[in-house]
């Protein structure tokens, strides 16, 4: 017996999905950035920690990898010492492990692989 195939790579399709999931990478991880800000979890003293210290990097975006940043020198300390006494005048929910929720296990597990399909069908992808 034998068998015979043949297989037609659609290239361009391909380098279609592959952008397409690059850009729905960015939107989820800017959506998860937004969402932990408006959850009043980080630490809030005059703004510096949330406001103007954590981004989204994208630089390796198209390895597959973007993250969140906080580029204080502080802000290490605040994240592994949940047992600080944080002030809530401004975000009422303010602790330490800020990303717990949205990691295996947390509350909200659910909303980056949520947002990443949601995102990916709207940048083009299946």
């Amino acid at each position: 017996m034998q068998v015979k195939s043949t297989v037609k790579m659609n290239l361009p399709r391909i380098k279609q999905l592959s952008q397409a999931a690059v850009k729905a990478l960015e939107m989820t991880a800017e959506a998860l950035h937004t969402e932990v800000l408006q959850s009043e979890i980080m630490p809030f003293d005059t703004g510096n920690l949330q406001d103007e210290s954590t981004f989204v990097d994208y630089s390796d975006s198209y390895k597959g990898k973007a993250q969140l940043v906080t580029s204080t020198p502080y802000a290490r300390k605040l994240y592994f010492h949940p047992e600080y006494n944080f002030q809530k005048d401004e975000n009422a929910f303010a602790s330490g492990q800020w990303y717990e929720p949205w990691l295996p296990g947390g509350i909200s597990e659910d909303f980056t692989p949520k947002a990443f399909k949601k995102f990916y069908k709207k940048a083009g992808g299946v």
